[in-house]
């Protein structure tokens, strides 16, 4: 195996034993840690700060953080902060997040482009050390800076990386972003136009492809028992085919499937209607967007990914026995 791994974790482990795991990940030679921030269940900055506190190398991204609901200057203080505990380890994801999540809390997703330019802008402007005035259609900041008085002023190392789905966002990320997220719960063939969108926006800001780096959500359940780890992935996948469809369809799952499933399944479901509702999706379904099934098949699995574009698989391990995950790929 010749390239870079993460980890991902989400809400399914007790943060102190997230520690471990991260602790972990790390000695057997892993890249980087990212935490979810997706949904209303845990957020990303506390992991961020105990992982941050607790290792010596690996690298630390929110995986991601909404650019609606945290205004930029506290996005870009609470950033420096995390570099403060981690100097130069510390990457700060974004994404335009999801309806009907984001409808429900009351936040209007208009003009996603627009605000996500605004509030990368101005992060990042606040993160080199900049004084930054803006009267956006989103940011209005008037002559702020990250006020140090008891450190030392300088600009903190902290990469903007977007979260893209569609392929609108994906150019805005290779135009303005320094590395791209590329979604999970899609197949390979998916990042052939991921790529292309990522070019185009590089080239209008006089970069190339190579300039941006394309870390990938992959989901993984790994087992000996083959079929067990299908099952394992299996209630996931149902849960995305319901309540983000738009991905789904952005990976090529028929729309005669969503449509079953959206019929039983929306935001937020019940265990009991997840189930219920993964007794229509085939393996061939899970096979398409995750990596699932024993390790050498979860591995190969991966390499398509990283054959497709992906610069640093993040593996989302799904099996109870994320040890065995992190085993499968230790360098």
């Amino acid at each position: 195996m010749s390239y870079p791994v993460a980890l991902y974790l989400q809400d399914a482990h007790d943060i102190r034993e997230g520690i471990d795991l991260v602790r972990y990940a790390e000695s057997q030679g892993f890249d980087a840690v990212w935490q979810a921030d997706s949904r209303l269940v845990r957020d990303a900055v506390v992991p961020m700060a105990a992982f941050g506190a607790t290792t010596e190398r690996i690298r630390i991204g929110s995986g991601v953080i909404d650019c609606w609901t945290r205004n930029p200057a506290r996005l870009a203080s609470t950033f420096s902060t995390l570099d403060d505990l981690a100097p130069g380890r510390m990457i700060c994801g974004l994404g335009a997040w999801w309806d009907p999540l984001a409808a429900k809390v009351g936040v209007d997703r208009s003009r996603p482009l627009r605000v996500m330019r605004e509030v990368v802008e101005a992060v990042r402007g606040l993160l080199n050390n900049e004084t930054v005035t803006m009267d956006g259609y989103h940011v209005h900041l008037d002559g702020v800076e990250l006020d140090y008085v008891h450190q030392e002023r300088r600009p903190k190392d902290v990469p903007i990386y977007i979260g893209a789905t569609g392929m609108q966002m994906m150019e805005l990320t290779g135009e303005i972003a320094d590395g791209a997220v590329l979604n999970y719960l899609v197949s390979p063939s998916y990042n052939i136009g991921a790529l292309e969108a990522l070019e185009r926006g590089a080239v209008k800001a006089g970069r190339t492809l190579d300039d941006i780096d394309r870390p990938q959500l992959v989901v993984c359940s790994v087992d000996d028992d083959r079929q067990a780890a299908l099952d394992g992935a299996r209630l996931l996948v149902t849960q995305y085919l319901g309540q983000q469809p738009h991905i789904m369809k952005a990976s090529g799952v028929p729309q005669e499937l969503l449509d079953e499933i959206g019929k039983v399944l929306t935001w937020p479901a019940t265990h009991d209607e997840v189930v219920a509702a993964s007794k229509l999706v085939p393996d061939d379904i899970v096979q398409m967007i995750t990596a699932s099934g024993t390790p050498d098949e979860v591995r190969a699995k991966v390499d398509e990914y990283v054959a497709a574009g992906c610069t640093c698989p993040i593996l989302y391990p799904l099996a109870p026995d994320v040890r065995m995950l992190i085993d499968t790929f230790a360098r």
